[in-house]
């Protein structure tokens, strides 16, 4: 069963390898994508920009507008969507995640082919049927176009900061918890669940947890399993495959905190949380975690303790008819056990 109402829409071209940023120009080239449009992440690297610009070049594609994007907002994809030009056959997002979520939703928009070009692996959100935008000062989630092809340049993502691998390995492991709430609403509420969809999500987080390195094969690793989430939420036209209570505790933190982080460290830690509410998964969350160097990164910046307690009541809140182990029952004194006398998220929290 499924949620699905429009036609499936996946990849064609995958390129996930050493140099691949240097080729994108050959892969825009053999698909006719000879004028396009490019949008890339604000203070992008310009050695980075300027492989890209040669490769391009060689090729013979043309870039026939290119803009940096800074923020991720609703009213800066309109705008772009209506400054593209005339005659252009696709449209290419380069670096992060803001600029791949406006890109991503200016293609739908446009009805464009769109490559995704990602410099790190924050989150699953390169590859996703929805963008993440501001409208109006609130996040929303918007459909948007799926990528009609996914390019990362594995040498390139190695190099990226810390942080954003540690991001990249939280909203990875959330989808132990995720799949756990979608059975559970199942249960509860007969939330219809895509088999497929479930054991494709599965499959993909547990390849990586076999082998949590970081070195060009473990960016490969992540990226695939990063990316076959986005499918999987494309495959059972939901964000279950992908998204449980660990993410509501995330919007939450977005909402409560005087300083909310990178989304996947928020959900990494919420996903170790989560799995102890549901009494499964723990051990193996927690160890990923730590093979990765992701506590380390957290205990370095500690949360607040009691911004966490307020997320913890708000987030059943905030999605209507998205059950989850929050809804089941009230959750927050027991996670104010957890995150009191846990001895793994020692450290990992302030006042």
């Amino acid at each position: 069963m499924s949620s699905r109402t429009s036609p499936l829409s996946i990849p064609e071209l995958v390129r996930i390898k050493p140099g691949a940023l240097d080729r994108l120009g050959v892969y825009l080239a053999r698909a006719g994508h000879r004028r396009i449009a490019l949008l890339v992440s604000a203070g992008m690297h310009g050695t980075l920009e300027q492989r890209l610009r040669t490769g391009l070049e060689r090729e013979g594609v043309t870039v026939l507008r290119r803009e940096e994007v800074d923020e991720a907002s609703f009213e800066r994809a309109t705008a772009l969507f209506a400054g593209l030009p005339g005659g252009c056959q696709a449209l290419v997002g380069v670096g992060g995640g803001r600029a791949l979520d406006v890109a991503r939703y200016v293609a739908f928009l446009a009805g464009l082919p769109y490559l995704a070009v990602p410099t790190s692996l924050s989150n699953d959100g390169f590859c996703s049927p929805r963008s993440s935008l501001t409208q109006g000062g609130h996040r929303r989630s918007l459909r948007a176009a799926m990528p009609s092809g996914v390019v990362v340049d594995t040498e390139v993502c190695l190099q990226a900061p810390a942080p954003l691998w540690w991001s990249g390995v939280g909203d990875l492991v959330a989808k132990v918890t995720a799949i756990a709430d979608w059975k559970r609403a199942f249960h509860a509420r007969g939330t219809p669940v895509n088999d497929f969809a479930a054991l494709l999500s599965d499959a993909t987080v547990f390849q990586f947890m076999a082998r949590p390195v970081k070195d060009l094969e473990g960016v490969r690793l992540l990226a695939t399993a990063l990316m076959l989430n986005g499918v999987a939420m494309e495959v059972s036209g939901s964000s279950r495959p992908a998204s449980g209570s660990e993410h509501l505790l995330s919007h939450a933190l977005d909402t409560v905190s005087a300083r909310p982080r990178l989304h996947g460290l928020q959900v990494g830690v919420a996903t170790y949380i989560v799995s102890r509410l549901q009494g499964q998964g723990t051990e193996r969350v927690a160890s990923v975690l730590e093979a990765t160097g992701f506590w380390q990164g957290i205990r370095a910046d500690p949360f607040s303790r009691r911004e966490w307690l307020d997320a913890v009541r708000l987030a059943p809140s905030l999605k209507e008819d998205f059950y989850t182990v929050l809804s089941s029952r009230d959750c927050a004194s027991q996670v104010e056990e957890i995150l009191k006398n846990d001895t793994t998220l020692e450290g990992c929290f302030g006042v």
